[in-house]
């Protein structure tokens, strides 16, 4: 089964406060979604495998450690995922960025993939999917059921806030894709958002309805 890892840093409960606020605009939620994001790559970086080479500092020559030619990619789920990337650069800018978009066909219900874009590298690289919500986990669900009919093999879920529900979906689904999150609610309403959530982020972040 897929670890599901909780980030409980202070930094990263403060600022998730203000995004659940209603009365916190636009600007400021982009803003706020960022910066937790780059938070949250810390940690969902902390397993990267380290190399030891030798570099000379003002004083002596030492051995130092760099991380070892790991190549990672950055999957924002449209639209919503959007505002988690720049984040992720800030502490990943040698990241590449792929894009895959998904909308529920109206009449099966189901997942239909309408974009997918990704580094011509991506097998080769460890996936960071992001998606500021982890609710029913369908869209999660498909996007990485979408990644790995393209042969990729690793893959970690980024979200800022998920349900119980969304992450069992996840792990019966995907065991070997973990999911880090910045906090896991209480359940899903009978329209299907978290509770107590933040709401649509999509539109929280772009203004819309």
């Amino acid at each position: 089964m897929s670890k599901v890892i909780v980030m409980d840093h202070p930094l990263i409960k403060h600022k998730l406060t203000f995004i659940r606020d209603k009365n916190t605009g636009p600007k400021e939620f982009r803003e706020l979604v960022k910066e937790v994001a780059t938070l949250m790559a810390y940690e969902v970086t902390r397993e990267l495998p380290l190399e030891e080479i030798e570099i000379e500092t003002p004083l002596v020559k030492t051995k130092s450690q760099v991380i070892a030619g790991k190549k990672l990619g950055l999957v924002p789920i449209l639209r919503a995922g959007l505002g988690m990337v720049e984040g992720m650069l800030d502490l990943l800018p040698a990241a590449k960025v792929g894009h895959i978009g998904l909308y529920r066909d109206p009449e099966t219900l189901q997942p239909v993939e309408y974009f997918c874009k990704l580094p011509y590298d991506a097998v080769e690289r460890e996936l960071i999917l992001l998606d500021p919500m982890l609710a029913t986990g369908g869209s999660a669900k498909a996007a990485i059921d979408f990644l790995k009919k393209r042969g990729i093999e690793h893959i970690k879920l980024v979200c800022l806030i998920a349900a119980p529900e969304g992450i069992k979906v996840i792990n019966d689904a995907h065991p070997d894709v973990d999911i880090y999150v910045g906090e896991v609610d209480e359940k899903l309403n009978d329209h299907a958002y978290i509770v107590p959530g933040l709401g649509d982020a999509g539109d929280r972040l772009f203004g819309t309805k």
